[in-house]
């Protein structure tokens, strides 16, 4: 179907749009901008497709001026930058061969061609320089009603690719409503044999994906109902994670993760393949040490703030409070404001110290430190140079 649509006149700036249609006329939006457009959402990428074969793209940008990026010439697409906003634009294509992971991909100039490879119908509309939109596959309905539906058959769409089956709750749970389409679903239980032949990598990007988006609470649910989760996630507590949704924490996919799969976090970071930062941060969460409590002292969140680092210890605080309140609580909201007030408490002494009081390089000088350290964060953290010295020079 096509029809005009209004649509061009919601970007804010349509400039350097307009001069890459001066050179590829037959170019249309196409996918998310699309979608979102119609959606009434912030449009974030403005990608494009094109009957032209990727190398006479690249020829024709290049000829009016415009700097080209071949990103992924093997896939038919090129990057053009026009005042430092980059547009993705890709060949029409059809897939020759696919294996669950990887597509082998042909060019076409058919539009409803390219379109049917697409995973859902909002996905397969495009948008030409004329304002008209072509909607092959009822996108634009499909948006109206809130309703997010594989194109063509849904088992076999997920075949092509795995990873659509993780695509369609994370597609769903943004612009669908209530109960998530019946056929989708039933596509999705039927291939969970499929998930693991997906890289850990491309799972955990997903889910991850999912997790910092909104309805979470119903599509961890809707993953569950299907057997998803549980092939994803060993053991997930969905009771946990919605004890800290419920206290409104701020959004962290990795916090929820953790929250999601606490009994298991230690193999968690492996499983997921999760870089070595996030993997550190989980295991500080699985520490119940140094201990939270929203009645502790003032000495006492000093020394929290020289035992571990402060994001680490708001978030832990989250987790602890879903631990034993699980809603909104005035208390811990005065605990965390607390700490984040409190200056940075920076030990005095240094090796240099020692060497002034005459303490030689090596375990002494390791043992003189500890000493001065292990006596300042007794008092608090307050003690200044001269008391630390004072102090030390008693232990002689």
């Amino acid at each position: 179907m096509t029809q005009n649509s209004g649509l061009l006149e919601r970007l804010p700036d349509r400039t350097g749009l307009d001069r890459i249609w001066s050179v590829l006329p037959k170019a249309r939006l196409v996918g998310g901008s699309v979608r979102d457009l119609l959606a009434g959402v912030a449009v974030h990428d403005l990608d494009l497709a094109t009957p032209e074969p990727p190398d006479d793209v690249q020829r024709r940008l290049e000829q009016a001026g415009i700097r080209v990026i071949p990103t992924g010439l093997a896939h038919g697409t090129v990057t053009a930058l026009l005042d430092s906003v980059p547009y993705e634009i890709t060949t029409l294509r059809r897939d020759e061969e696919t294996d669950g992971r990887h597509a082998i991909v042909a060019w076409t100039q058919d539009w409803a061609e390219d379109a049917a490879r697409r995973d859902f119908t909002i996905n397969a509309m495009s948008l030409d320089r004329h304002d008209r939109l072509h909607d092959y596959f009822g996108g634009r309905e499909d948006i109206q009603n809130h309703r997010v539906r594989f194109v063509g058959d849904a088992s076999r769409r997920i075949a092509e690719d795995a990873l659509r089956a993780l695509r369609f709750f994370r597609f769903d749970a943004r612009y669908g409503h209530g109960v998530p389409d019946r056929k989708a679903c039933q596509a999705v239980s039927e291939q969970l044999g499929l998930i693991g032949t997906l890289s850990a990598e491309r799972v955990a990007s997903e889910l991850l994906r999912i997790l910092s988006g909104p309805r979470l609470n119903e599509t961890i649910g809707a993953m569950a109902s299907v057997g998803l989760l549980q092939v994803l996630l060993p053991e997930p507590d969905q009771h946990f994670l919605n004890r800290l949704l419920a206290c409104e924490a701020p959004v962290s996919s990795l916090l929820r993760l953790f929250a999601l799969c606490h009994r298991n976090s230690p193999e968690l970071a492996g499983r997921l393949k999760l870089s070595n930062a996030d993997g550190a941060k989980i295991e500080a969460w699985a520490s119940a040490q140094p201990a939270l409590h929203p009645e502790l002292s003032d000495d006492d969140l000093r020394r929290l703030r020289v035992l571990q680092d402060l994001d680490l210890l708001v978030e832990r605080s989250w987790l602890q409070q879903a631990r034993l309140v699980g809603a909104p609580d005035s208390v811990w909201d005065r605990f965390r404001s607390r700490l984040q007030a409190m200056p940075q408490p920076e030990f005095p002494l240094s090796g240099k110290d020692a060497i002034a009081q005459g303490v030689r390089p090596g375990p002494g000088m390791g043992q003189w430190l500890k000493t001065g350290r292990d006596w300042w964060m007794a008092q608090g953290c307050l003690p200044d140079r001269s008391a630390c010295l004072a102090y030390l020079a008693t232990q002689k």
